[in-house]
């Protein structure tokens, strides 16, 4: 079964559930990059700071104490569960555009790496590797251009009229 550019022969019903639920995923997802943004300042310092505190820097505006086990667990756990949830839709939908096959293919597999790492790189982070929190930044900057890369495409298809 193939699958590949038949976005644009979808029922009118079915591009407007598609349009909308893009829209909607992605209030949230820039909601969530909102957030980080606030809570880590996108920067190393920032994020490593979010999880591992500040107690020690007598300078801090705002004291920020280390994530307990439980806490930062459960962040890596939920994140992992719902991003990736959130990518495979994305991925099916995409997988229904007329995107080169080999660029698809990488904005479809690509964010699970960068799940992994960003939330495992947190994890070893917590753990006391340090140097993780700029693989941490770099593999959330890739997932967010991925996300942003592959709705740009979905959208492209669904509000281009296709020739005949």
């Amino acid at each position: 079964m193939q699958i590949h550019g038949v976005i644009h022969q979808f029922p009118k019903e079915l591009k407007l559930l598609i349009l909308v639920f893009v829209s909607v995923l992605s209030i949230g997802f820039f909601g969530g990059i909102s957030f980080v943004n606030d809570t880590t300042s996108s920067n190393p310092r920032g994020i490593e700071e979010r999880y591992l505190g500040n107690e020690n820097d007598e300078e801090a505006t705002k004291m920020m104490f280390k994530k307990s086990s439980g806490e930062i667990k459960t962040l890596v756990h939920n994140h992992i569960l719902s991003l990736s949830v959130i990518f495979f839709l994305v991925a099916l939908i995409l997988a229904t555009t007329s995107v080169h096959m080999k660029l698809k293919l990488f904005l479809m597999i690509e964010p699970f790496i960068s799940v992994i790492c960003t939330f495992g790189g947190i994890y070893f982070m917590w753990l006391g590797i340090t140097w993780m929190k700029y693989i941490v930044m770099l593999s959330g900057i890739l997932m967010t251009v991925t996300y942003i890369v592959s709705v740009f495409f979905i959208l492209k298809s669904i509000l281009t009229p296709q020739k005949s």
